[in-house]
Order: structure tokens, then C-alpha cells, then sequence
């Protein structure tokens, strides 16, 4: 079903160790807006959503994934090699007496991902609401953590995956549209 290539779906630069940013960044990557959840929300939704949208749910759910990649990708560039000393003044220190410097699917306040995060209501338009508003909260994220950093290699990848989270608001936007006028606006509401 799927063709992997094996490169980012962006190019990853990072101009300077900054472990501080590597935590912030982990909000992305096992938070409760990130990534990981909005991929398995979209994988999951799939399954009860009606044929006209599923592939929109697949395509989008699988970028998400590149997207985990991609933050996966800056994370470690920003920590590797660090020392224990060095994780602990960042903020890091709980996560590397449990982890070391391997990533885990956790927020920027060490909160681990939950299948809580997910929603899946099986009302289409509820559910294709959820995900505009998931979408649009991790827009805002990046746009934080583009404010948090001064790294203008780190800020062109977050920049990427901001404009992204506004494509895929806008896909979602269009689903919304499509079911309504195909199955008449009675139906739901």
C-alpha cells in the first residue's frame, strides 16, 4: 500500500546543539496536537468515514508520519551526543535516566503519549471537524516554536510543517463540503 523513500520529506538542518529546543520539539512528536496522534486519529477515522474521504484520511494520516520523522529527525540532531550533565540543564534529565537520548513518545513536559489523544466519534462531519481543529492547534504550535527558537535551520523545517497543517486544515475544510452536499446537510445536523 505504501512506497517508503528513504529520505525526509523536507531536508532537516540544524545550525547549533540545542537541547532546550530538542524538548520543546518533543510536543511534536508524542504531544497530545502532535504527530504521532494525528497520524493514528486519520489511520483510524478511515475505517468509518464514507469512501469519498478515505483516501484524503490515508493520504493526509501517512504525511503525518513524515512529519514524526522530520521532528524525530531534528530531535536527535539537536541532542546527539549530548552529555547527562548537559540533558539535565536543558530540562532533559528524567528523560535520560529513563531513555538515555532515545526519543520517546512524550510531550515537551514529559507527559507519554496516550491512546486518550485520539478521537474517533463515527459521525463523519464531527469527526472530519475534529481533525480541522487538530490540525489547526498543531499550526499554532509551530508557529510557537518558531518563536522559540533562533535557529533559522530549525525555523525553515518548522516553517514546512506549518504550511502543511494549514494544507491539510484546508483538504479536511473541503471533506466537510463534499460530504454535506452529497448526502444533504439533514443528516447531520
Amino acid at each position: 500500500m505504501w512506497v517508503y523513500e528513504k529520505k525526509l520529506q523536507y531536508p532537516v538542518r540544524v545550525g547549533k546543539c540545542d537541547p532546550r529546543m530538542a524538548r520543546l520539539l518533543l510536543e511534536q512528536y508524542g504531544g497530545a496536537d502532535g504527530e504521532l496522534a494525528a497520524a493514528l486519529r486519520y489511520l483510524n477515522q478511515r475505517y468509518s468515514i464514507p469512501d469519498k474521504v478515505i483516501g484524503l484520511l490515508t493520504d493526509i494520516g501517512t504525511e503525518e508520519f513524515a512529519h514524526m520523522e522530520m521532528i524525530a529527525t531534528m530531535v536527535y540532531k539537536l541532542t546527539k551526543d549530548l552529555s547527562p550533565e548537559e540533558m539535565k540543564a536543558a530540562g532533559l534529565g528524567d528523560h535520560y535516566a529513563a531513555h538515555d537520548n532515545a526519543l520517546f513518545y512524550q510531550s515537551a513536559g514529559g507527559v507519554p503519549w496516550t491512546a486518550t489523544y485520539i478521537q474517533a466519534k463515527g459521525d463523519p462531519i464531527a469527526d472530519l471537524y475534529e481533525d480541522i481543529a487538530a490540525e489547526e492547534k498543531a499550526r499554532a504550535t509551530y508557529q510557537w516554536l518558531i518563536d522559540l527558537t533562533d535557529d533559522v535551520d530549525i525555523q525553515d523545517g518548522l516553517k514546512y510543517l506549518r504550511e502543511r497543517e494549514v494544507v491539510h486544515s484546508l483538504r479536511f475544510r473541503e471533506a466537510v463540503e463534499i460530504l454535506k452536499a452529497e448526502q444533504g446537510a439533514k443528516k447531520f445536523f
